[in-house]
């Protein structure tokens, strides 16, 4: 296993970013690609995209309509065929497939299988069969970077081996033919060896361990995660600094969660829901500065789908320890939430790898339930934080026209 990653410098704003996905085929993948060329030629308004919002105007970020898409899935539904079953379930507009249809069949070209590599059992070759895919689908399509993202299903929760203490050490271990790495860390090892930025979108190991963060570091290779901050725990980041600020006391705040679809059927499996669960619940205990009763229930129902329904429960004391309570619903379409939330991710991680930032890059806690790098949960000190920091790195250079 080698340590030496293949990075490529960008040099002017013109250039091209790839995105490659983890779970090229799923929902919110296909979304995403839909989505990018739909805003890209300007058919529909760029809704939900913070990265669209006023105060990231004029900064160096790759165009939505210049993105190209490529990426690694088990599964074998064409994505033209994936978009139909969404719009057919109310999730894409019937009228937008047209239109996406040539970057949907690009981008369906540029996905890889994994079955062949992944069937050998042996991780550090599967690595390196991961890399390569991504090193090819970066020289084919001319691009200056690739900006890796896992939006696979959330793997099931599980301690860290040992090897993964050190770089060293862990490709001992790989090299031994030994399987130390979770799935989403090999797929984070196989970018970091492309030479590529990794984000995590999902409550995975991904970079985290202290053997892939040395990587990314000494390789000037950005990383993000993990978590993505969608539905309930958006609105938990909302309202948890008006409790504090407000001097209101939580004592306990209860979640109960229906999906469906892949999501649900993932988290059906205690193991996988265990990862979810805690990142929800860290969120929480961080936010406020101290532990509540309460906790949170996951539940797959098949018929919901892509949609998903969140109910919340807040018991609170008020002034004089009078005893009060709060409740909320969100209902949403999980690939809707989390499509602009991909792209935004994407662009401003290309920008951190254009500037040189290697390691966790903290400043990305606005998108994530669970940041690497940061205890911050408060939206709004999140946002301030995204701001000046996306504007520090893409303001242009001085003396440009």
């Amino acid at each position: 296993m080698t340590n030496t990653a293949d990075t490529t410098a960008a040099t002017t704003t013109t250039d091209r970013t790839g995105v490659w996905l983890i779970g090229a085929r799923g929902s919110v993948a296909t979304t995403a690609v839909v989505g990018a060329a739909a805003v890209g030629a300007g058919a529909v308004a760029p809704t939900g995209l913070v990265s669209a919002l006023e105060p990231f105007a004029g900064l160096d970020l790759p165009e939505l309509g210049r993105l190209v898409f490529g990426g690694h899935d088990i599964d074998e539904t064409p994505l033209a065929k994936r978009a139909e079953q969404l719009a057919a379930a109310g999730v894409l507009p019937s009228a937008l497939l047209p239109l996406a249809a040539g970057a949907l069949a690009a981008a369906e070209a540029e996905i890889r299988p994994v079955g062949g590599a992944l069937a050998e059992g042996r991780q550090d070759r599967l690595i390196a069969a991961l890399a390569d895919d991504i090193r090819s689908f970066r020289s084919r399509a001319g691009l200056a970077r690739v900006v890796v993202v896992n939006v696979a299903s959330t793997e099931p929760r599980s301690d860290p081996h040992p090897a993964v203490a050190a770089l060293e050490t862990l490709d001992a271990s790989l090299a031994a033919g030994e399987s130390p790495l979770p799935y989403s860390a090999v797929y984070a090892y196989a970018a970091l060896q492309a030479g590529c930025p990794y984000v995590d979108f999902t409550p995975s190991a991904g970079a985290r361990s202290p053997a892939l963060d040395s990587y990314a570091r000494a390789a000037g290779l950005p990383y993000a995660g993990s978590d993505g901050k969608t539905g309930e725990t958006l609105v938990k980041s909302v309202l948890m600094p008006m409790f504090t600020r407000r001097a209101l006391t939580v004592r306990s705040w209860s979640g109960t969660n229906l999906l469906g679809g892949g999501d649900g059927a993932a988290l059906a499996e205690p193991s996988r829901a265990e990862s979810k669960v805690e990142s929800k619940r860290r969120v929480l205990d961080e936010g406020l500065g101290y532990p509540v009763e309460g906790g949170v229930f996951i539940h797959n129902v098949p018929a919901l789908g892509d949609w998903k329904t969140a109910w919340d429960h807040i018991v609170f004391d008020g002034f004089l320890d009078t005893r009060m309570t709060m409740q909320f619903t969100w209902e949403g379409c999980d690939s809707a939430l989390a499509a602009p939330l991909i792209l935004d991710l994407a662009r401003f991680t290309a920008l951190a790898h254009r500037a040189g930032v290697g390691g966790p890059v903290a400043e990305l806690a606005f998108f994530f339930k669970d940041p690497v790098g940061s205890a911050l949960h408060s939206l709004e000190e999140q946002f301030t934080v995204l701001r000046d920091w996306a504007r520090r790195l893409g303001a242009p250079a001085p003396g440009t026209p």
